[in-house]
């Protein structure tokens, strides 16, 4: 049996079902679909470099890699790789031959520093430092029974801020990515960046075939959205937080719990009754506003870092 690595056709859709799939079975925390993947491969900025590669055995898809370069960074040469593979098909060569692939193509794009995800669980973090990375930092899954919980009761927005969802700026959606772009810059993580490029941000960010404008709910104070909660949705249930931030000067004032609470109440209304969320484990303070809501912790992953040359 041999195991092959390619690049994943974006008219393929056997291929792209595969990828899928296999995702699902490692990583059953992110949802994945054929559009999302097929946007990626579309939208994804030329400067990422981005490809996407599937590991095949026997004309089966069994292992999967997305690969690109951190190219909305101040800092130069940074790359990152995210590989998994069916867990029914592990320990037959998939994963170092995607690894080989993806570090190779990062390299000839200049990429001297590499990060990569990888789940908390001694077989994972064990490939990873037998092909020379590093555990860095970590992050959570949390994942709430949205159709029983009790979420907190909604209240009032404080004086001077109105609640709005994504879908009012809809012909206009500049002032979402100056609110992403502050609040997003103050993120913990291992990669610094910066949202400059208004046109990738469109591409990427607001035409993502899972945004829910309707139930992404924006605090407006001072005539500007100040703080956002960006709903992902499948249509059929699953409901996931893309990202939840206020921008620094109306921060202390309870927004973050505000848009995300409004969110989740429309949401559950919606129909949709599973709530995901992934939270850094250095960011107390969300951590202590996904606890408050009733979000419990499914499992961890751990970035690992890899120097060349």
């Amino acid at each position: 049996m041999t195991v092959i690595v390619r690049d994943l056709p974006p008219g393929a859709d056997a291929d792209i079902e595969g990828f899928v799939r296999v995702r699902h079975a490692a990583l059953p925390y992110v949802y994945f679909s054929p559009a999302s993947v097929r946007h990626h491969l579309a939208l994804t900025s030329a400067r990422a470099r981005y490809r996407a590669l599937v590991a095949e055995e026997d004309g089966e898809v069994v292992g999967t890699a997305q690969v690109g370069l951190a190219y909305d960074s101040p800092d130069p040469g940074q790359g990152w790789l995210n590989v998994y593979v069916d867990p029914a098909r592990t320990r037959r060569g998939a994963g170092t031959l995607l690894v080989r692939a993806a570090e190779e193509h990062l390299a000839a794009h200049g990429a001297t520093k590499l990060f990569s995800w990888v789940l908390d669980e001694p077989g994972h973090r064990g490939f990873a430092e037998r092909h020379g990375y590093r555990a860095s930092r970590s992050a959570h899954f949390l994942v709430l029974d949205l159709g029983h919980a009790e979420l907190p009761p909604l209240r009032e927005a404080p004086a001077g801020v109105e609640l709005r969802t994504a879908a009012d700026f809809a012909d206009d959606p500049r002032p979402l990515f100056t609110l992403d772009a502050e609040a997003g810059s103050d993120e913990p993580g291992d990669i610094a960046t910066e949202f400059t490029d208004y046109e990738a941000w469109i591409d990427e960010y607001w035409k993502h075939p899972h945004l829910d404008r309707e139930l992404t709910s924006v605090a407006v104070a001072d005539g500007r959205p100040v703080a956002f909660s960006v709903a992902h949705t499948d249509g059929a249930g699953r409901y996931s937080t893309g990202m939840t931030g206020t921008v620094r000067d109306h921060r202390g004032r309870g927004l973050a719990k505000l848009v995300k609470n409004d969110s989740l109440h429309r949401a559950r209304a919606a129909g949709y009754t599973e709530a995901h969320t992934s939270n850094d484990a250095d960011n107390g303070p969300m951590l202590a506003v996904n606890r408050w809501f009733g979000y419990e912790i499914r499992a961890t992953e751990v970035r690992h870092v890899r120097e060349l040359g």
